[in-house]
């Protein structure tokens, strides 16, 4: 299958600017085939006012119409066999085997907001009807159920080049919840990008969807991205990615239109890791090899990475170190996603090294000179640096972790107030240390999105249940996730009809319901 390195507006291929740039393999630094053309802002806008007309269509799509489509998309995806493997695997430098696994959580989601648009409940409907003899004043008839909010932009990340990328989690999500989409690629692996758009497209032919459904703009620079961001016709973002991006993609929305519009910025997370003194006693080892694998997955390109590990200073802690020391020194170097993650590791790796006097480099696994390879490090500090140097709680992403010794109870409880917002939280514990440590829960159910008991926090399943998200900085709104059907829910809005007559009633809110979705009916829920 052929790349042309152009942009995909609306179903139709362009390539009207004259900046390009191309893919590069992070494991050995060597540029990949083809040369991709850089968005102008006329196609961005292209993009907008074509998805801007596909809205007045897609949103009145059925349930099982927009399932028919996700599923379609997922379908053609896999129908992209190795060529999709091998392309994202050169451009990223993840194994083959992760490409896989990563695929199949992306039609894997795609599936399951599809059949979530089949049962058709998670529109919220909810009836008061009227009651005409109601004293001293009648009360009219009103029914509300969520709406689409019309064209959103979704950056892809770099970190999950299938997952949180073209057909990822945000334009998954946007498009269950009937909007179009406009995908800026991330320009690491631009050739992925292109694949996936190619697969969609066809999806959308497949199905009948109207073709500005679906565009993808390209480009590494800034202007890319701001012209999507404020575009008019735009009227959401999803980004995953740096503090530094998504608080720009935040702040434009804000200050650089004349509507502002939501933006849901899954940005930074250090995800505390908190090792209580039984646990400590009982799986030392266990959880030394588990904390090291944890930390090291996917050369630490995980934004639930455990950056920031809390232990009370005991008899126990000695050989915990020891034992985590010596697993970290066993550690590969192995490719990081791109130079510009690499030398941001690097510089966070080189402010830790260069402040002995507050942070001690506990080891270091084995180095490696070809490529963009990231080198295991796992540092120590104590309680009372942590929460007076606000530096140590920023997250560096990649490869390492801090060890955080508390003197005392009260100084763990005191770190777990300083802290700021975060995607997880984990406790290892055992019975007797929870039911000592509730007040420490308490503390972090208002810092976290996921509280996590004796499992690591890498990985996130794509369910009903799940939260991923949590309070500024982690994420730009913590009272939405990035992952799990609740997702649809961060591109509608409440629309309230009152006093509607049947015929001209969404049939998710007429009172026979034709649909047989679960509604909240005159305050009691029924089918």
């Amino acid at each position: 299958m052929e790349l042309t390195g152009k942009n995909y507006i609306a179903g139709n291929i362009s390539a009207k600017g004259t900046a390009t740039f191309k893919g590069v393999n992070p494991s050995d630094a060597t540029e990949l085939p083809t040369t991709f053309y850089e968005a102008t802002p006329e196609e961005v806008a292209e993009a907008a006012v074509k998805g801007h007309e596909a809205f007045a269509v897609y949103r009145k799509k059925s349930g099982q119409e927009k399932a028919d489509f996700l599923d379609a998309i997922a379908d053609e995806i896999n129908n992209l066999g190795n060529v999709l493997i091998e392309r994202c695997s050169a451009e990223t430098g993840l194994p083959p085997a992760r490409i896989e696994t990563e695929r199949a959580r992306t039609t894997g989601q795609l599936k399951l907001f599809a059949t979530v648009l089949r049962e058709g409940s998670w529109v919220d409907a909810r009836i008061d009807t009227a009651i005409p003899d109601r004293k001293p004043m009648p009360r009219s008839d009103f029914r509300y159920m969520q709406k689409p909010l019309g064209v959103v932009g979704v950056f892809g990340a770099s970190n999950f080049p299938l997952a949180f990328s073209v057909a990822g989690g945000d334009t998954a999500s946007a498009l269950a919840s009937g909007c179009p989409v406009i995908v800026k690629g991330h320009p690491s692996h631009p050739g992925t990008c292109e694949l996936v758009a190619m697969a969609i497209n066809k999806a959308v032919e497949k199905t009948n969807m109207p073709k500005g459904v679906f565009s993808l703009v390209q480009g590494g620079s800034i202007a890319v991205g701001m012209a999507l961001v404020t575009h008019p016709y735009v009227k959401a973002i999803g980004f995953t990615g740096s503090t530094g991006g998504g608080m720009a993609i935040f702040k434009a929305a804000i200050n650089e239109r004349d509507e502002p519009i939501p933006v849901y910025s899954e940005m930074g997370s250090t995800n505390p890791l908190f090792i209580l003194p039984e646990a400590l006693k009982e799986k030392s080892e266990e959880i030394a090899k588990g904390l090291t694998d944890s930390v090291t997955l996917g050369t630490g390109q995980f934004c639930t990475n455990p950056g920031l590990i809390f232990m009370n200073n005991d008899d126990n802690l000695e050989e915990f170190q020891k034992q985590t020391a010596k697993h970290f020194e066993e550690v590969e170097a192995t490719a990081m996603l791109n130079k510009g993650i690499k030398a941001a590791f690097d510089r966070g790796v080189a402010e830790l090294v260069n402040n002995p006097d507050i942070v001690k480099l506990a080891a270091k696994g084995k180095e490696s000179s070809e490529g963009y390879k990231g080198i295991a490090h796992l540092f120590e500090t104590n309680a009372k640096n942590f929460i007076e140097k606000a530096f140590l709680e920023e997250e560096n992403f990649g490869p390492s972790t801090l060890n955080i010794v508390a003197d005392s109870r009260e100084e763990l409880l005191a770190s777990a107030r300083k802290m700021k917002g975060h995607l997880t939280a984990t406790l290892f514990a055992t019975e007797n240390d929870l039911a000592n440590y509730t007040d420490l829960i308490e503390i972090l159910e208002q810092k976290v999105g996921r509280l996590i008991i004796n499992e690591f926090p890498t990985g996130v399943e794509v369910c009903h249940a799940m939260v991923h998200g949590g309070p500024f900085p982690a994420t730009s709104n913590s009272r939405s996730t990035s992952v799990g059907t609740a997702a649809m829910l961060r591109f509608t809005r409440p629309v309230c009809y009152q006093n509607f007559p049947e015929s001209l009633l969404p049939d998710e809110l007429k009172t026979n319901n034709p649909l047989g979705i679960m509604r909240l009916f005159n305050g009691e829920y029924k089918r």
